[in-house]
């Protein structure tokens, strides 16, 4: 299992939701922090499965 630190920030129109340790550029928003860091978690997994575990920046902790 790899883990992944995710930052969550409020925004006036809602939240934007970004992974730390990964090659690219993931992001995900929503209008509350439930849906942005659910929409982001689905992007990485989408980001991991297309360009492949060389993405990580770190190892399997």
């Amino acid at each position: 299992m790899y883990q992944i630190k995710i930052i969550v920030e409020k925004y006036s129109d809602g939240y934007v939701a970004y992974p730390l340790g990964l090659k690219g550029v993931v992001v995900g928003e929503g209008n509350s922090y439930e849906e942005a860091l659910a929409d982001v978690k689905s992007a990485i997994r989408f980001h991991i499965k297309t360009f492949g575990k060389e993405v990580l920046l770190y190892e399997k902790s």
